[in-house]
Formats: structure tokens, sequence, C-alpha cells
């Protein structure tokens, strides 16, 4: 968006240059992981999430999600227009290397199953966004979603709509789909207000038959509606509703924000739909981005005042560290799989001592298996054997590798 006005600046030398942000003549100064101008390009936002995106193959769990006031360009962030190449948001791009880098693992024996689906946050209900009835979605003669917590405290929708995507083109067609039905409202503000949070998911599962090797990975792509100002939004009727709905769901965020970073043992996860649904990501094991959209006009320097400052409690949070679903398998003499272990089931088990494991290299390496693991406490030891030889290495405090 044009900077004309003023209101927004950038610090144009020292080491705060692509990661300051300056409002009002400075009197207001914030630095963030990275910073881009007005004139920055989709595809040079997307540069910098790339590797994010990437890690989802890898079998983490990822959350990028866009915040910002209502008109700020959240929307045109993370969709864009998908039509014209160099227009294209988060989400398409996204979508396209992941699909692409899956592609190119073939030769290395992987296999991807992609599965997507989309939803929308509409006054605290939650809108399957691919079902095939609509209508009968939307007045209750369908079978509504709802959060589910399975035993392990994984989040769970139910009867939401999951579709196997074999190609770009076919989620291109859910992306349409779902924006046609996303809820969208004129406002004082904005003359195409979304009035719903709208999370895409994808769900990756890879199997490698030559190493055994099997990755989960989950990207949560979501563009958050704007927080508005009742008074400037001039809102009446459903539109207030919507709008009031929309800033307690925003208010829920931010009070979670603020506990995570102040370390507080209860954290308010279940005080919103929206809150609910980013459990996973926000108070987990996965890798979570904000996407911060601002307006440089003069006008909504208090509602950018406001977004900078839950942007900064953002960066100070600690939300753990991130666990890659991925799990591997000793061969018995015909070459099979067998004794295949969670390393996440691990880590529940033994959470006071295990920090992360990690093994190197990625799913780009030669073929390797986990023979054996047991464990001998305080201490766990693990007796590996590869094929062909590659290290081991694990990120512990107490543990010791056996021979």
């Amino acid at each position: 968006m044009s900077n004309e006005s003023g209101a927004v600046s950038y610090p144009n030398s020292g080491e705060n240059i692509g990661m300051g942000i300056k409002l009002m003549h400075n009197a207001y100064s914030f630095t963030f992981d990275k910073v881009f101008e007005h004139s920055a390009s989709q595809e040079h936002v997307f540069i910098e999430i790339s590797q994010l995106v990437q890690s989802a193959l890898d079998g983490y769990k990822v959350c990028i999600f866009a915040y910002g006031q209502t008109g700020s360009g959240k929307t045109y962030t993370m969709m864009g227009n998908p039509e014209l190449d160099d227009q294209k948001g988060m989400i398409p791009r996204s979508l396209e290397q992941i699909f692409q880098a899956s592609q190119a693992l073939n030769s290395q024996g992987w296999k991807y199953k992609i599965q997507a689906s989309m939803l929308e946050i509409y006054n605290e209900t939650l809108r399957d966004l691919l079902v095939m009835n609509r209508m009968a979605a939307q007045d209750g003669t369908s079978s509504k979603c709802s959060i589910k917590h399975d035993d392990s405290g994984n989040i769970q929708v139910s009867n939401l709509t999951v579709v196997d995507v074999t190609s770009i083109s076919q989620f291109s067609l859910l992306l349409r789909q779902a924006a046609r039905r996303r809820s969208v409202g004129r406002t004082h503000m904005n003359e195409e207000s979304r009035r719903s949070h709208c999370v895409y998911t994808l769900r990756i599962f890879g199997v490698n038959k030559g190493t055994a090797q099997q990755v989960h990975g989950v990207l949560n792509l979501i563009d958050l509606a704007g927080s508005q100002c009742l008074n400037k939004s001039r809102a009446t009727g459903e539109r207030l509703k919507e709008t009031e709905a929309i800033n307690t769901s925003l208010s829920s965020l931010n009070a979670v924000i603020l506990s995570i970073a102040r370390k507080e043992k209860h954290v308010p996860f279940r005080n919103s739909m929206l809150t609910s649904l980013l459990e996973p990501c926000l108070g987990g094991d996965s890798k979570t981005l904000m996407i911060l959209n601002l307006s440089p006009e003069v006008s909504s320097t208090e509602e950018s005042l406001c977004s900078l400052r839950v942007a900064a409690r953002v960066n100070s949070c600690e939300i753990g560290i991130p666990r890659r679903e991925t799990q591997l398998g000793s061969k018995d003499g015909d070459g099979q799989c067998s004794n295949n272990i969670m390393l996440s089931e691990l880590s529940q088990a033994f959470p006071e001592q295990v920090i992360a494991f990690r093994f190197e290299p990625l799913i780009s390496a030669p073929k390797y298996c986990l023979c054996c693991i047991k464990v001998q406490p305080p201490t766990l030891v693990l007796s590996a054997s590869f094929w062909p030889h590659t290290e081991l290495m694990i990120e512990t405090t107490e543990f010791r590798r056996g021979s």
C-alpha cells in the first residue's frame, strides 16, 4: 500500500535496516525479524517464508497467519490474485512450492499424499468452505463442524470436508470455491471486508519405501478478519454483530499471546473458537509465523500502533521446540520395516528430559534406519546402525549416546 501520507517510515541507516519500522515521525519505533516496505513484491515476501513452508514437507507442523486492521491488505498478502503470477499471495505460492518439491523428491523414493481442508470462523461458528451443500451448512440442516480434542491433546475438526489433492490446478479450483463462499460484507472502512477468519490446512503424508521413513507435516495458512473500531466502521445490525464477534476473538488471541509471553501456567486457549483452533500452533511444538499488515494512513495510526504492539509481544513469545513428526523403522531380513517407533511419542513420554530429536541428514539423505531404542532412566541409550552409514545427532541435556 502506498505510503504517501508519511505515517509509517523505515530506518535508512544503522543495524535496523530491513527490520525496523517507525510510526508518526519516530514517535514509536519497533524492530522485527523482517520488515517489508510498501514497494515489496509478493515474491519478495514469499522468499522470506519459503523455508518455513518447506518444513511442512519435512514433517513439521507449520502455521502462518496474517494479522492487522481491516483494509490493511491481509487477504491480498495471503491470497492475492491467483490468476496473475506476480500477484499470487502466500497461499497459492505455498501450494506450488509443496507440489513442486514433493515431485522433485520422487526420484529419491518419496511419495506424498496431500489433503486439503478450508473453513471459516464466522460469528464464533465453524463453517466448512468445501462442503457440497453450502446452504444446508449455513442454515444448520447439515452436520455442524466442531472442535474435538483427542486423547493425545491434538485438535480435530469433526464433520469437516477433507479432499485428497493431486495437482496444483485441483487446489486452485478449491481455493476459488472457498473464496466465493467466504463471508464478505461492505463496511464504512472497507468495500470488501472479510467478515470471518479463514483457515486453509494442508496435511502432508510422506513415505520413502527405500528407507522405511515416514513423515507427517501440517501447513496452516490463516487469513484473519481485521480488527475494527466500532465508531469508524459505523456498523449496525448484522454487520455490528460480525464486528463484535471479530473483535472479541482477536482480543482472545491477544490474551493468549500475552499469557504465553509472560510464561503463565494457564493460557486461555478455549476462550474463543479462534484460539481453540490455534492452540496446537501457539501452545505446542509448531513453527509459527505472524505476518503483520499495516495501513500507512494517518487516520489509522491508533490501530497501527495497537497492531505493532501485538506483533512485538508475538515476537517475544517462546512457544516450545518444533518437533518433527517422523517415523523410522528397522529392516528385517526381507527388507521390510519392523519395530517402528514414533519419536514424538518418546518426547511426550519423557518431557522433562527429551528436548528434541534430530536425525541428519533430513529427507534428502541416503537410506538409513534406527534399530533399537531402550530407556535406562534417567539416561536414554540409543543403539543404532545405519545403512549406509550416516551420523546420528541428538539434542539433549542429560542423555548420552549408546554404542
